[in-house]
């Protein structure tokens, strides 16, 4: 989001350390005002515009008026079962719904011929072959095959002269389609990986035809059918339900409501989404059973009609491929602005000979083009892509590698991401005594066992009275899976590592008579053969605190059941552990029990509910015990890492804001003081605390977004964010599919780990394309002097393809196993796009500048055509805000800066053509041509020139200053050595380049160890110079390449000698540049909780202890 655009993404702006609102729970006279459960939208609110900003800032970037939402598609829950019935012509029996005759089979071929089954359409997918062109069109590939056409139009300059030509252009547009290739492969690697992940549609359900309960593949279903769902089961369609039995649906994926939600016929909500009696594709049924008509099937379903959003946002580029094409565009310019001058030079110095100087300039456009390049980083992207999925991160994309690493901003979902979507028992409060279910650090003294005063009571009621089921029991409680309610699955598996009789208390106790949870008590009541010195049944209650114990008169005190009568003295210690456990954001439930007297309910008395002859009043109260959705390992250390590293994290969560505040305050996500604890604090209203009081960071625009999600509703910002981060295991389909990257594990640590490896082949990438630049000045500059002067060709068109493409390859990849230069470096550094205030202002201000007219009638932006578009691109670099935009101050840390170019092309690459001239001209100096020689016998007496062929047609003797007559063979051996050893010269340089580029805050060899720390850059310079020395030293490799294996190894102490200034010059450089902009390192951020998030789960260890 580096640069922006009239289709950019809205601006977010956000609280990162949550400041929340009292409003909902209040503390009067030391007790809690219970107020009814508000579920906020599953969205982030705006900061209100006209919040006073600290700074002066260019005003917000109109927008175009946003084009109304697409509604649901769905009218049928305000309808009667009856009227619903009638309009898809299937019969339903309201009374009895088992006894339904659903439609005929003749009637539900006869739709499904109409509709289509009942299965979501796959997203669409280009045909590989584009996909191929898309890698094969990227600007650096056409840049190369841009390089090999111009060779072959050298052929029809100059046949016979350029005929080596033909090989190099092949190469060059080979190597242009060997690199689509690799990104294609990864590509389609990682596709065909994410679809074995995939599985869009329940295949198998239970339905009603011809008055038969029948299964039926979930692709049959269509409109009409009848379906009958029970607890476990996953809905096959959009059901309308005429008939439930305690039915309890979890819409997590769809809505992101946390809590199961009740399906009842009934339903009395407009919106379609907040209906009772609707059931939608992919949810799960979590309890209960019912019966439903199908309303929706395939695409037209809530879930199809959400993921056929994804299709209409469009994918923004990462910040690496603007940056890659960037680079390219400064590289053809440099190349096009050079042949073009040259070209003028050339042509008075060669006595107007436009064939020559033709030839020469399209000979320089090449030379600039760094024909290795592209396969160095698309391979640097893929082993840093092999690293991410061998720590559980996927990667879609190849450059999303780079994007992970680049994200200022990281909003994720708080439940299955940032916590194990696992109620979990935190406190229990029995006996008025509170105790820990966790043996936490500092916590060991008040650890709950099972000798403690009424904790066995509570796990009695906790396995009894629940409708939650095992999927089996024949394997630990840790390893099973539980069906049911989140809350009575966090206290079955409470109880379940608990008690050693657990799978068998149903048995010994079976329950005679249940009353389930329902919103009018808010209790749960069971009463089970259970015999006491009283009587042969027990009564168990649990539900909300304040209800149960409304209808309770005693309380337990004693580790043997001893009770005594409740009195206020009980209700403040009452109040005070509820508002403990309620004020961490807990889930808070309470228990109460009855021994039901023998005389007034013997064993077999019938309890029944419409004559209420069960007790309503007079229980016993047992404790209270607290639940929560604990963070996963890990995510605390993540967070702060991210934090530390300069990246804001912003948690998306509909639970309330006290729940959210809690676990922020657990994860590093929250650390300072709220608005409201600063009004406590004070002792002033919450109005009247300032913005400068309490710590809130806003988040303004600018952003390079990173977004996690797994719900189906998530989609749509998976795919509009820079980078869309999807859950492997607990993820939707059709998240996964709008995503660029993939967390295997569902581990938010994970995302650590990425970032990790993001920054890290960020700066690798960096030293690689520094190093392998660096050579084009000693190309560029002897083809100069080929024509300017002129001189001898000191390297051949051959020879630059083999630096480019033999053991400079070689020796650039290796950097992709370059370590870090400091064990947590790259962590405490910086995004290399920092949000600050400037470049908040110089957002907005490009923003403003490249808006959109906004047509006044219908309120949306003005878009130009493709043309129009095209002709601005061409005229933007003759206008001043074009330049003014380039040469703006910025903090951004781009990949081709100009500290990067002028390492390349003045520093080290000057230094190169300096080391490789000079080698050049000894060896000729040897062989007895000085450089006046030299001068002449290129110049010659017109054009071809008559020396230095080895052709009897061209060469022709010459008589040196000295006196000494060359004849053709002499001459052609005396520049074959010379441009064997300039060859020969430069790989050596590069070698010493190669370490120079290593470092950014140690010192390079000698000085440090860190060049050390990577053993394949030796396995790249032996390989790179085992093949230097192939086309050198074998003289079967002489005759192509134009080499000469007569070349002494004494010579190699020149480049040798300049390896070692390279060196000195890069230490002293360093040295100046850390004095000169130090460092930016991110300042400690206090209070941040690195320890580890220890709990045990091993409860037979806790318990026994």
């Amino acid at each position: 989001m580096s640069d922006p655009s009239p289709n950019e993404k809205p601006a977010v702006d956000a609280i990162e350390d949550v400041s929340t609102p009292a409003d909902n729970e209040k503390q009067q006279g030391g007790k809690i005002t219970f107020q009814p459960t508000v579920k906020p939208e599953r969205v982030v609110k705006p900061t209100p515009t006209e919040q006073p900003s600290r700074r002066p800032s260019i005003a917000a970037v109109p927008q175009p008026a946003k084009k109304e939402s697409k509604n649901v598609d769905i009218t049928e829950h305000m309808m009667t079962p009856e009227e619903c019935a009638k309009k898809y012509d299937t019969d339903i029996n309201m009374t009895k719904p088992g006894e339904s005759k659903g439609l005929t089979s003749a009637a539900a071929a006869a739709v499904l011929a109409e509709t289509g089954p009942n299965v979501l359409s796959p997203p669409k997918k280009r045909h590989p072959i584009l996909k191929y062109l898309d890698s094969l069109t990227s600007l650096f590939n056409l840049l190369l095959i841009l390089a090999g056409v111009l060779e072959y139009v050298l052929l029809g300059i100059d046949f016979k002269g350029n005929f080596q030509n033909t090989y190099l252009g092949a190469i060059l547009i080979a190597v242009a389609f060997l690199n689509a290739f690799i990104e294609f492969y990864q590509q389609q690697k990682s596709q065909a990986l994410l679809e074995s992940f995939l599985n869009l549609i329940p295949t198998k359900c239970m339905a009603i035809r011809d008055g038969k309960l029948q299964q039926f593949n979930a692709a049959e279903l269509v409109v009409g059918d009848v379906v009958f769902i029970r607890m476990g089961d996953k809905t096959p369609a959009d059901l309308y339900i005429f008939q439930a039995s305690e039915l309890k649906a979890d819409n997590s994926s769809l809505t992101g409501e946390s809590d199961p939600q009740e399906r009842t016929p009934h339903n009395e909500h407009k919106n379609p989404l907040e209906a009772t009696n609707l059931m939608y594709n992919g949810t799960l049924a979590v309890s209960g059973e019912g019966y439903g008509m199908v309303v929706r099937t395939g695409d037209n379903t809530v879930l199809g009609q959400i993921a056929g959003m994804t299709s209409g946002e469009d994918k923004s580029n990462s910040p690496l491929s603007v940056e890659i094409d960037n680079f390219v565009k400064i590289i053809a310019a440099i190349a096009l602005i050079t042949a073009l001058i040259f070209f003028g030079i050339s042509f008075p110095v060669n006595n107007n000979n436009i064939s020559l100087s033709l030839n020469f300039a399209i000979g320089v456009f090449v030379a600039w083009v760094p024909e290795g390049l592209p396969a160095t980083v698309t391979i640097l992207l893929t082993i840093a892509a092999k690293r991410m999925a061998a720590r559980n991160v996927l990667v879609k994309d190849l450059q999303g590698v780079e994007t992970l690493g680049a994200i200022t901003l990281l909003a994720t979902d708080k439940t299955g991401t940032l916590t194990r979507n696992q109620m979990t028992v935190t406190y229990i409060w029995s006996c008025l005594n509170m105790y820990s279910a966790f043996r936490n650090m500092g916590n060991e003294d008040n650890v709950v066992t099972n000798d403690s005063p009424g904790v066995a009571e509570i796990m009695h009621i906790s396995t009894l009275n629940s409708r939650a089921k095992f999927d089996r029991t024949d394997v630990p409680v840790t390893e099973r899976q539980i069906l049911g309610d989140a809350t009575e699955t966090g206290l079955i598996r409470f109880a379940g590592q608990s008690l050693p009789d657990f799978d068998q208390l149903p048995d010994m106790y079976p329950k005679v008579f249940e009353i389930p949870f329902n919103s009018d008590n808010k209790w749960a009541m069971t009463i089970h053969q259970k015999k006491h010195a009283d009587g042969s049944l027990t009564l168990f209650l649990k539900g909300a605190p304040e209800r149960v114990l409304r209808i309770c008169n005693r309380i337990m005190i004693g580790p043997k059941g001893e009770s005594t009568e409740l009195t206020d003295d009980h209700n403040l210690q009452f109040q005070q552990a509820y508002e403990m456990m309620a004020s961490k954001g807990h889930r808070v439930l309470a228990f109460a029990q009855m021994l039901l007297p023998e005389s007034q309910y013997p064993a077999d008395f019938h309890f029944d509910k419409k004559e209420k002859n069960y007790p309503t009043d007079g229980f016993t109260f047992v404790g209270l015990a607290s639940l929560e959705d604990p963070p996963k390992h890990g995510v605390r250390e993540a967070i702060g890492k991210c934090r530390s590293a300069g990246i804001k994290i912003m948690m998306v969560t509909g639970d309330h804001p006290l729940t959210a505040e809690a676990i922020g305050r657990k994860i590093n996500l929250v650390l300072s003081d709220t608005k409201e604890m600063v009004a406590k604090r004070t002792g002033r209203p919450v109005e009247e605390i300032g913005e400068d009081e309490y710590k809130a960071v806003v988040i303004h625009v600018g952003h390079i977004v990173g977004v996690t999600g797994d719900g189906v509703n998530d989609s749509p910002a998976l795919k509009k964010a820079d980078l869309g981060i999807a859950m492997n295991i607990s993820g939707s389909d059709v998240s996964k599919e709008a995503a660029s990257m993939i967390l295997l594990d569902d581990n938010f640590a994970s995302v650590v780990h990425g970032i990790e490896e993001g920054r890290l082949i960020f700066a690798n990438l960096k030293k690689s394309i520094q190093y392998t630049i660096t050579h084009s000045m000693p190309e560029v500059i002897p083809n100069l002097l080929y024509v300017i002067v002129p001189l001898p060709l000191p390297l051949s068109a051959i020879l630059i393809l083999v630096i480019d493409l033999g053991f400079e390859l070689f020796a650039a990849l290796t950097y992709a196993w370059d370590k870090p230069e400091t064990t947590e470096g790259l962590m405490k550094m910086q995004p290399r796009k920092p949000v600050t205030p400037e470049s908040i202002d110089r957002f907005r201000a490009r923003a403003h500048r490249r808006a959109h007219p906004i047509d006044p009638e219908s309120g949306e932006a003005i878009v130009p055509g493709r043309l129009s578009r095209w002709g601005r691109n061409i005229v933007a670099p003759f206008t001043k805000i074009f330049w003014q935009e380039k040469f703006e101050k910025s903090d951004d840390e781009i990949l081709v800066d100009f500290p990067l170019l002028s390492w390349a092309y003045l520093e080290i690459g000057i230094i190169e053509s300096i080391g490789a001239l000079l080698t050049f001209f000894v060896v000729l100096w040897y062989n007895g041509i000085t450089p006046y020689d030299a001068r002449l016998m290129q110049k010659g007496n017109g054009s071809p020139t008559y020396y230095f062929q080895n052709d009897g047609n061209y060469a022709q003797p010459y008589t040196t200053q000295r006196g000494i007559t060359m004849d053709a063979s002499q001459q052609h051996e005396a520049l074959a050595q010379a441009q064997s050893m300039v060859y020969f010269g430069i790989m050596i340089m590069q070698m010493f380049n190669l370490f120079a580029c290593k470092t950014r805050f140690t010192l390079p060899l000698p000085f440090s160890l860190y060049a050390f720390s990577n053993l394949k850059t030796f396995m790249g310079i032996f390989g790179g110079a085992a093949l230097g020395v192939l086309i050198v030293y074998c003289p079967p490799f002489n005759i192509p390449f134009g080499t000469s294996w007569h070349t002494s190894p004494l010579w190699w102490l020149i480049p040798f000698g300049f390896g070692w200034v390279i060196l000195a010059y890069a230490s002293i450089r360093m040295v100046i540049m850390r004095k000169a902009s130090p460092i930016a390192w991110n300042p400690e951020i206090s209070g941040l909780q690195m320890y580890p998030t220890i709990r045990s789960f091993d409860r037979s260890k806790s318990i026994n202890q």
